[in-house]
């Protein structure tokens, strides 16, 4: 019962158009899954990912048209990112930024890898991260008709920073029920607060990493268009997920029980410092009901929601993504 590293990450928009535009033509991700939120099928969800969705690939996106601005703060996932391949990726990235004007920092070195800060132009808080010096999880492969090419490409989701007014009990959930081990540390960009601590599961390396941020100086996000909702790891399949659905539940941790989201099999709670976790099996995979070439070209509904096709579709602002 080894959580394999980090599977998806799910964030929130407020327009599905500019967001398939920035992610599909301007950083390349290929969406897999154009779908809807099977907790509230009027709003869509969108799958950006790898050549095929690989599980550790997929960064996904509600839409909330009136979603408004996020306040950021403790108690949240503060920051996602994206692995390339090596530093002259980065290089590429940060010449392809200053081009197209995005908002971004310089490229630095964090725990002995070289780094590139940036946001998307509704504020979400990403990173590009090299797989230079990187041993761990594989990466995923790069669509090759992605506009980026294929060697400078995003290869997966990369670590992700937890931003808590107290460690001590989220720590504890990761090392000691999630089975995370500590593997350092690195300074924080402020210079007067604590440094950020690194742990890692399963094969370890950029793309089995969280990273945890101590601030007893901010009030509590205040989440909307451009922040997190929740972070998924990675299990072997149903059976083992069933054994972490039993282990929490022996802890008495409130948690969703094993829900079905077709493509993979997800168990849901929070840790506590409120933060949304979810354990997720690694398939059965974005194919399952579409071609691989033409994966996200249209609605796809998962069988138990084929009947309310029509009125489904008849909620949702046409989104052409035919390539």
């Amino acid at each position: 019962m080894e959580l394999k590293g980090i599977h998806h990450v799910s964030a929130i928009t407020a327009i599905a158009k500019n967001n398939y535009d920035f992610y599909t033509r301007v950083l390349g991700m290929r969406l897999v899954k154009k779908s809807v939120n099977q907790d509230d099928t009027s709003m869509y969800h969108l799958f950006y990912a790898d050549e095929i969705g690989n599980p550790g690939t997929d960064l996904t996106f509600f839409e909330i048209i009136r979603a408004g601005h996020t306040y950021e703060g403790n108690n949240s996932i503060s920051l996602t990112s994206l692995r390339v391949a090596n530093d002259a990726a980065l290089q590429y990235w940060k010449e392809r930024f200053v081009e197209l004007n995005i908002d971004h920092q310089e490229i630095m070195e964090q725990f002995n890898r070289k780094v590139l800060y940036f946001r998307d132009p509704e504020g979400q808080r990403l990173m590009l991260v090299s797989d230079e010096t990187n041993n761990g999880v594989e990466a995923g492969t790069p669509w090759n008709k992605s506009p980026i090419p294929q060697d400078k490409g995003i290869t997966g989701l990369g670590p992700v920073k937890l931003t808590v007014p107290d460690p001590i009990p989220t720590v504890k959930v990761l090392t000691e029920t999630m089975g995370f081990r500590h593997v350092g540390n690195y300074p924080s960009l402020l210079t007067d607060q604590p440094a950020i601590e690194v742990y890692e599961t399963g094969e370890g390396g950029t793309g089995a990493e969280i990273h945890i941020e101590h601030r007893k100086d901010l009030p509590k996000e205040r989440p909307g268009r451009g922040s997190v909702h929740h972070v998924a790891f990675r299990v072997e399949n149903q059976e083992e997920l069933v054994k972490w659905k039993e282990r929490i539940q022996k802890l008495r941790m409130p948690n969703s029980g094993l829900v079905d989201r077709y493509y993979f099999q997800s168990l849901y709670f929070r840790e506590p410092n409120g933060i949304l976790f979810e354990l997720a099996t690694d398939g059965p995979g974005f194919a399952t009901d579409e071609e691989v070439k033409h994966l996200g070209e249209t609605v796809a509904l998962p069988p138990f929601f084929e009947d309310r096709r029509e009125e489904i579709e008849a909620k949702l602002k046409p989104l052409n993504t035919k390539r």
